[in-house]
Order: C-alpha cells, then structure tokens, then sequence
C-alpha cells in the first residue's frame, strides 16, 4: 500500500518503521530538519521536510494516489486540516489522530462525515481498552477484541442450578449483544444452531458486548457472586479519562490520584461519582494511607514513565491484587518485557505499538485473516473481509445459505460493531468473525468472498 504519514512524534515514528518494515511504500512528512535528517538514516521510508497543512505541498507529493493518508501530529487542528486536504485531493482513506473530545462529538455535527474524514482514532483511548478488558472480564478468551472493544470474547462454564440447563437455544433469549460461538463437551467441540440443548458442565465460548456479558454470568453459573471491584489511577491522563468511562457500571469503585490541582477539578467535574485524591503516588506514605495494599487493581496512567513504573512497584510490594502500567516512550519496551513478571506487572501496554497494532488491523487489506483454531483442530475462528463483488452483496445472512456448523458472530460496518441477527445486510468493506469446521470453511469462503 502506498501510505502517507504526517507527524515524526512516537506515534507516527513508530507508525513509520512499522509500516514501512512490513513492505508497505511509507512516505513520512515532518516540519522539523532536525528530526527529518535523523529518520532519515533509521527508516526505510520516504522522509520529506514539509507542511501536512498545506495543499500545495500535499498535491505536489501526489497524497492523491495514496491508499492511506495519517495524521498523527499531536495537534488535532493540523490533523483533521491535514486528513481533509488529502481526501478532497483524492486520498482513498484518511486517519486523523485526535485527543479532543469535541471531534467525537456528533450530537450536534458529526465533525467526521462534515471533513471528509474515514477514521478518528485517540492512541490514548485505545490504551484504555487494553487495560479495561482485563478489569472488566478477567475470563476473557486472547482472540482479537472487534472495533476498539466493542466486542468481546470470554469461556465461561455451564454450572449446576443454570435454568439454561437442557433448554434448546432457540428457547433461550440471550438478548441482541450475545452469541455462542462453540461449545466444549467431553472431548467434544460443538458449533451450535438453534436445536442445540444445553448441559450441564459445558464450557460456553461467548461473543457480546463487555457488559452483556458480565450480566449473563450468574445466569451460567447462579452460584458465582459479582462482587465489587477496587480500582485505583494514578494520574489525570487521556488513557485515565477513557478508561474511568468505560469501567462506568457501579460495581467498579474508582480512585483517581492526581498530582495537579487543575486536574482534580477536571476529573471531579467530569465524573461526580468517583473518588479524586490531590496527591502524589510515588510517595510510599500516600499509598499506604489510600490502602492500595487491598485494592483489585491499581493502574499507573500518567505521561511519566518513571513515575509510572515505581509507583506499580510499590503497589505491588503492598499487595495490589493486579498492576497494569502505561509506557509512553520506546526507550523501556524491552526492559519491562525481560522485568515485568519479576515485578509483578501484569499488563503493559503503550499508546504508540497499541496505535501502530490497530492501524495494521485497520489497513489490512487480506480478505482472510485466521484468529484462533477451535479445540481439537475441530475448527477455525477467522475475519472476512467482503470484496466489492462478493456475491453475498446487498444479502441479509440467513438468506446467503452459509453451510450447516457455521456462525457470524461479529459484524464491523464502518467502525460499529455488534453480535448480528440473520437479518442483518452484508455490505461491501464490511468485516464479519465467523465459526466454522474445517470443510465448512471452503463453502463459506466462496459464498462471502466469491
């Protein structure tokens, strides 16, 4: 792909040797000489000293004809100036990076449709949903979360007193935002439909959205008690913002310590519910008189990496149940990868390889991606992307004859994402998960992708 990247910060460095190291044609636009001859000599890209403001200069560099134009500077007026330049020039898919929330905003204007504009992303808030999947789901299953958490997967276990016990699935109304995607009996792997019954002791692989699936727990499994859960944040950030709202049901009891006084008020303001302690987490004392040592998790989010990793050190020596940490710059990559299970730091994640990993997603333009295999190499959970002269076009599912042990269990249509009904319309660019044996998996392909 022919990729245009505006802005050498961490983020669109790192976007730049990723991209560029995976044999895509990366052209890297950057006002800054300095910077521009440094890259220079560390990328396999295209480096160019300009304005990704001027239209101009972006005709004159043909962005045009590119597949992907990105903005990533750290400010988002250039960035969404940047994005709508390029595609009125011509660009076929333009991303800006943004940190306001305003541009998300489209109760009143949607700021997206009225630039032009194919994708707003916030490396911040992609951060966040990292660090939310382990609070929110602890049994959640490593296959690839679907549209920045929207869709999740966890296993759970049919136990003793489930009314679910013995019913068919067509007897079983799950809501909207839930699928069963196999099922593991004995030494059995079952793809279900509709006649399938239930029984006691299965273990359930389910898709849904993150609080579907929380609230169908105890109906698996009615002994299992939902507790309330501690979560403590250190630091005021954009990645704690977004992960306070997605952690918004009231079983999550949430601290925020925050150096700035400014900062406090702003959180204080934003989310009246939550507790907001003025101080400084690196100190020992403050710790022990907020009690972290009891607390479920503790979440070090601020823009300092130093700071970050010594306050999870201490929390951990404390007691914290869980640590997850934030690392902004590259220079600690992979000292924590080597320290991090001697430190007890559970979940690291970065906003420049989360942004870099979801941009990979996003630009892949393979028609088949293989996610996981089932149990007993019985059968495949793997992405379509339908081409624009799939045969499926315009057709709802259940009407596209898909072989007998096959489920769509996600659906992305332009960044939305649900758990699909037979009557949903595929449409061209839209990215469907699917369940299937092995043989089904050849009819399937030539039904959705031709």
């Amino acid at each position: 792909m022919k990729i245009v990247i505006v802005g050498a910060g961490e983020v669109g460095h790192n976007l730049t040797a990723t991209l560029s190291k995976d044999g895509h044609d990366v052209t890297l636009i950057e006002q800054s000489e300095e910077l521009c001859a440094r890259l220079d000599e560390e990328h396999n890209a295209r480096v160019i000293k300009g304005n990704g403001g001027s239209a101009s200069q972006l005709a004159s560099l043909e962005v045009g004809s590119c597949d992907a134009f990105l903005a990533m500077t750290s400010d988002d007026r250039t960035n969404v100036i940047s994005c709508s330049l390029a595609k009125g020039l011509g660009a076929k898919n333009s991303i800006a990076r943004i940190h306001d929330a305003t541009y998300s905003d489209a109760s009143s204007l949607s700021y997206q449709v009225h630039f032009g504009i194919d994708l707003f992303v916030n490396p911040e808030a992609i951060c966040a949903v990292e660090l939310a999947k382990a609070i929110r789901n602890p049994s959640r299953v490593a296959i690839e979360d679907f549209a920045k958490g929207q869709i999740e997967v966890q296993k759970v276990r049919l136990a003793k007193g489930s009314k679910y016990i013995n019913k068919s699935l067509s007897e079983i109304n799950f809501g909207a935002d839930l699928r069963i995607g196999f099922i593991e009996r004995d030494d059995s792997v079952l793809i279900p439909n509709g006649e399938t019954v239930l029984a006691e002791s299965d273990h359930l692989t389910v898709f849904g959205h993150p609080e579907t699936l929380f609230n169908q727990r105890e109906k698996f499994d009615p002994k299992q008690k939902i507790e309330s859960t501690s979560v403590v944040l250190f630091g005021g950030s954009e990645t704690t913002i977004s992960l306070i709202r997605m952690l918004s049901n009231p079983r999550f009891k949430i601290r925020v310590i925050e150096k700035s006084p400014q900062q406090c008020e702003v959180l204080a303001n934003l989310f009246p519910h939550i507790a907001v302690i003025h101080g400084d987490a690196t100190s020992l004392r403050l710790l022990e008189e907020e009690q972290i040592g009891v607390a479920d998790y503790f979440v070090a989010c601020t823009k300092d990496d130093e700071e970050n990793i010594l306050t999870c050190i201490q929390a951990s020596k404390l007691g914290a149940k869980h640590v997850q940490l934030v690392i902004n710059k590259g220079d600690y990559d992979k000292l924590l990868d080597t320290l991090k299970d001697d430190l007890n730091i559970e979940v690291v994640v970065s906003p420049r390889i989360a942004m870099s990993d979801y941009m990979k997603r996003y630009l892949s333009n393979q028609a088949l991606t293989e996610l996981a295999d089932l149990p007993n190499q019985s059968g495949q959970i793997y992405q379509l992307i339908i081409p624009h002269d799939s045969p499926s076009i315009g057709k709802k599912i259940q009407d596209v004859a898909l072989p007998k042990g096959t489920l769509v269990v996600a659906l992305l249509h332009k960044f939305k994402a649900k758990v699909p009904s037979a009557d949903d319309t595929i449409l061209t660019d839209d990215r469907l998960i699917v369940i299937s044996g092995l043989e089904e998996k050849k009819l399937v392909l030539k039904k959705l992708l031709g």
